[in-house]
Parts: C-alpha cells; structure tokens; sequence
C-alpha cells in the first residue's frame, strides 16, 4: 500500500455499481490515479429493456458514451477484458497487458449460467439491447400462439436472479398486445420452480403477483423445476407445453475470468466479500454488485440499487485501507423497485423492518421514467 496521494487505483466494470465505485472514489481520493477497465466506454441502461417492445424506448435512448463522464471525474479508460486477477488483487491480468494497483473494486457484473437443454431457443432479456430487440421482433412477427415468460435461479447464491424484470416483461407484453388488439389471440404462461415466487420482494408479494396474472388471464405453471427447452416447447419436471415465443432468465454466477483468479469465491461460484464489501482474505480488494456475494438478510437483491449502496461502500471503505484505517461502513440492505406494467408501476421497498408495497398506480410509471432521465443524466 502507498501514499493516498500516490496511489493507483483499479476498477473493473462500466456498469451501475462501476461508475457509481468511479465518482464516489475521486470524490474521496482526489490525488489518485483511477483507471476503469472494461471493454466498451459506454452504460447500458438495463432497468428501461422492458420498454424497448413498446417502442416506448429506443436503443439508443438506453445507452450513453462514458467520455464526458470519465473527462469529469479524471478517470482513465483502460480498454480491455480482464482474463485474471492475481496476488489478492494487486495483479489483473487483462487482454491489454497485465496491470497493477495500490486498491481495486470489482463490479464486473454476473454470468447468466446457460447450461439447461435447449436454452438457445429462449431469449435472456437481461443480457441487453440485442436480444430484447429480437424478441421484440419476434412478438411482432405472431399472429398468435402462447407466449411462454420464466425465471431460474442459482441454487446455491439463491440472491442471484433476475425475477423483477421477468415480472415487468410479462405484465408489460400483456399490456401491449391489449393496446395493439391482440390479446385475445394469444396464451401467456408464467413458469417458475418455486411455489411463491417473488416472495424475496415480501411475504405477501406472490399472493398480490398471481392474483395480478389471474386478472390478466395469465396461466401460472408454479414449482416445477425446469428441465430444458425446444424449439418451441418448454420442458418442466412434470409436463412440457409449446411455445411461440419463450422468454427466459437463469440464474447467475460470477465471471468467466474468476477461474483465473485467487479470489475466494461463494458456493455459487461468486466473490466472497464481508460486511464492508471487502472480498475475505484480500486487503485493499473490494466487491460490488452482481459478481459478489455478501453476508446479510437472505431477501437482499441482485439489482441496480443494491449494487449502487455497496459501490459507494466500497469506495468509502477502499479510501479508509488507503489512509490505514480499518473499515467502519457496512453494505444497508434496501430493496427499492418499481414493477411496470408499461401503463402503471408497482412500488415495493423491504428493509429489515418489512416489506412496503403499493397497488398498480399511473404515477409510480412515470416516477420510473423519471428517474431513468435523472439518473443518467449525471453520466451524459
């Protein structure tokens, strides 16, 4: 470890906990010397993939050149992908060369684990613009037929999965083949291995969701575990059923790269970090966001929000081993989300003093518009 002053900071990542690591780490390391490392100078907004169908957004809406942002704040781009970290962190080894650091954050985000039968006939939303705008196509190429929308998990990292926007895809394509007059000639079935799913929003979240599907006239097919897929058919423990249209989120592990490091990993194959994000074992080496795994209450999520509060921990925290001092900030789990329907929004928030939940409101879809504006507008 070096002076504050005279240290090279790394952060791996340009998504939401990378750049939110990046800002809070300058504003606490002014002298540092800050490089990010990741492939694309660019942020892809994730949370708005649910709008690209409607055309409500454009693909270019969604993602923003990070060169302003990197000129702003004095950070050096470094382009290339990270194929190892070594020496508890001090060492990455990347397509570029390899590169060494006083402190890293790593907030290179999940893997997707792609391993059931099959699973290239289904589209993963969540790995961005691309396949979102092919199902987009797709839906619109139907002249009807069922629609088939899904979520797994990792069984042993049961925070890691992507259910919220899985909701917001389903309820979002009801809406729209209602406003376009074809609701009639289509079936939509929800599938999900777990009885209740949605309960790591609350309690009494899944009782409110299926009561929502059943309104909708959306089949809910509840805890098969799911085997596989065909070209058009979805495979379950007990039945299959055809499919059109398949839409579907696995779990997620950590990266590919991580095979390639000494960091100590979770059962689920992710960064083991403590309270104060630091990865076990690895001084002056932090974590956030999807790679990581973090002691706390077994509801914490895999989500924008949760990924910001433990980046700006992070960098409070890599700013404390910097001046030899322990870390004293611990990761607040919060769960804040908006579920869209694409007309109307569902605002739920848990902390550990409970769950807050309010019914489909027009407001709160707005509110979810314009916090998007807002939030990248500090990156434009």
């Amino acid at each position: 470890m070096t002076s504050s002053t005279a240290s090279t900071l790394h952060i791996i990542g340009s998504g939401f906990a990378a750049l939110t690591a990046a800002k809070n780490l300058r504003k606490q390391q002014p002298q540092a010397r800050i490089q990010l490392i990741s492939p694309r100078d660019e942020l892809v907004y994730y949370p708005s993939l649910i709008w690209l169908p409607s055309d409500l957004r454009k693909p270019s809406d969604l993602t923003v050149n990070l060169n302003n942002f990197f000129s702003r704040n004095q950070i050096e781009w470094v382009e290339a992908s990270v194929t190892g970290v070594s020496a508890q962190g001090r060492s990455i080894q990347t397509s570029a060369g390899e590169l060494h650091n006083d402190g890293l954050i790593i907030a290179s985000g999940g893997r997707f684990i792609k391993k059931l039968p099959g699973i290239e006939h289904a589209f993963t939303p969540c790995e961005g613009i691309d396949p979102v705008m092919a199902l987009s196509d797709r839906l619109t190429q139907l002249d009807g037929g069922t629609i088939a929308i899904g979520f797994g998990g990792n069984p042993k990292e049961p925070s890691a999965m992507r259910g919220g926007p899985m909701f917001e895809f389903l309820f979002g394509i009801d809406t729209l083949l209602r406003r376009q007059g074809r609701r009639d000639k289509f079936k939509i079935v929800f599938f999900n291995p777990a009885e209740e799913p949605g309960k790591r929003l609350g309690e009494k979240v899944p009782q409110k969701i299926l009561k929502m599907m059943t309104d909708r006239g959306i089949e809910a097919k509840l805890g098969q575990k799911v085997m596989g897929f065909g070209s058009k058919q979805v495979q379950l423990a007990n039945e299959s059923f055809t499919a059109d249209l398949i839409l579907f989120m696995p779990g997620m592990t950590g990266p590919a790269w991580l095979a390639n490091s000494d960091l100590p990993l979770s059962p689920g194959g992710m960064i083991q970090a403590d309270e104060f994000t630091q990865v076990v074992d690895c001084p002056g080496t932090f974590v956030a966001g999807d790679s990581g795994s973090f002691p706390g209450p077994e509801w914490q999520p895999k989500q924008a929000h949760a990924a910001d509060i433990q980046a700006k921990t992070a960098a409070i925290n890599l700013s404390q081993y910097l001046n030899q001092k322990p870390a004293q900030t611990k990761i607040k789990h919060e769960l804040i989300c908006i579920v869209d329907t694409l007309d109307k929004g569902i605002l739920i928030k848990r902390t550990d003093k409970g769950t807050l939940m309010l019914p489909p409101l027009r407001i709160m879809h707005y509110a979810k518009r314009v916090f998007e504006k807002l939030y990248l507008r500090q990156y434009r």
